[in-house]
């Protein structure tokens, strides 16, 4: 917000709106009330009791407790909400604070409490939308929204995530109830690699699907130099990537998700909104840019591993390379499975 701020990107023809919070009756139209409950009340008791731990995976490493929790998750739902009406309405709508992929109906998972995508979702269906295609290129697999939409024919998904890593699911021939398609990619996937199968794979299952309505999640974490994936894309293939799938549909939602390294998902999601809503990208940061970003700071990104582009530009330089055979192989799979999973 601070860079789209500098930039001069909120304006009435881009506007920015704050996310609502929503209601416990919306939330629970997904989550399980006695998880919701035990939610609140650790949050309250600044604790979390051994049998809440256990039931409901909270107060673990990856699933903390803290002030305002309750209140920055339930926030979140309420944003994916908004962004589901604003683009009906709009065309497209970024809520870079969503992308909570992992939050399962009675459980945490994986830093996401509740499951904002699928309350995006939920209302496109509930706007009369019969065809909903969810789209997620973070690192990460998909599964808690992949397992909330498995047996409603009107929902497909698609995942394409590293393989072999956390939450170890979404492999090639996990279909669901035959709507959910997944993509687990090699290390070290370069850009050149990721533009063969947005071609070869994403866009001709997405057209197949025809879809009235759409939700992309757009983690971070595929950037070069986040600590918690291994892919080596650039934010300028990432991007380029998402805006030729947004006109797939004429309502699209984009939300953030995953991200661990402060620098690249700051200019990711800035990026991604100046470009979702038409704005020049600067050649260079403004100087109060640059400093915000010298105050930044992250245990996982080592000081020799911050590149100087980071602190003077929004756009990685792109990082090209050779298109690994697997590659190839992995695209004719999956386009092979996609036909054996077409309606006679």
């Amino acid at each position: 917000m601070s860079l789209c701020e500098m930039l001069g990107w909120f304006t009435k023809d881009a506007p920015y709106l704050q996310s609502p919070q929503t209601s416990l009756e919306t939330i629970t139209r997904f989550h399980m009330p006695d998880y919701v409950a035990a939610l609140r009340d650790a949050e309250a008791a600044c604790r979390v009791s051994p049998e809440a731990r256990e039931a409901y995976n909270i107060g673990t490493m990856e699933n903390p407790v803290f002030q305002g929790l309750y209140q920055r998750a339930s926030t979140s739902v309420g944003g994916s909400i908004l962004a589901a009406e604003a683009a009906l309405e709009r065309g497209v709508a970024f809520h870079p604070a969503g992308g909570t992929h992992h939050g399962m109906p009675n459980r945490a998972n994986g830093f996401c409490f509740f499951n904002d995508p699928v309350f995006s979702i939920l209302t496109l269906l509930d706007h009369g939308k019969t065809r909903v295609l969810y789209i997620d290129l973070d690192a990460h697999h998909g599964d808690g929204v992949e397992a909330a939409f498995a047996d409603d024919p009107r929902v497909m998904t698609i995942s394409m995530h590293e393989e072999n890593r956390w939450p170890f699911t979404g492999r090639l021939g996990d279909v669901a109830a035959g709507r959910a398609r997944n993509i687990p990619l090699p290390r070290k996937l370069n850009d050149s690699e990721f533009d063969r199968l947005i071609d070869g794979a994403i866009l001709p299952m997405a057209r197949n699907f025809a879809p009235d309505a759409m939700v992309l999640t757009c983690g971070a974490d595929p950037l070069r130099g986040d600590p918690l994936s291994s892919l080596d894309l650039s934010n300028t293939a990432l991007i380029d990537g998402i805006l030729r799938l947004v006109p797939l549909s004429p309502a699209t939602v984009v939300l953030g998700g995953g991200g661990y390294n402060p620098w690249t998902v700051a200019r990711f999601w800035t990026a991604l909104w100046g470009r979702l809503a038409g704005f020049e990208m600067p050649i260079a940061l403004p100087t109060a840019a640059r400093e915000l970003f010298e105050t930044f700071d992250c245990d996982l990104v080592d000081n020799d591993e911050r590149e100087p582009y980071w602190f003077d530009t929004l756009l990685d330089p792109r990082n090209d390379g050779p298109v690994r055979e697997e590659i190839a192989q992995l695209i004719e799979a999956v386009m092979h499975l996609e036909k054996d999973l077409q309606p006679a």
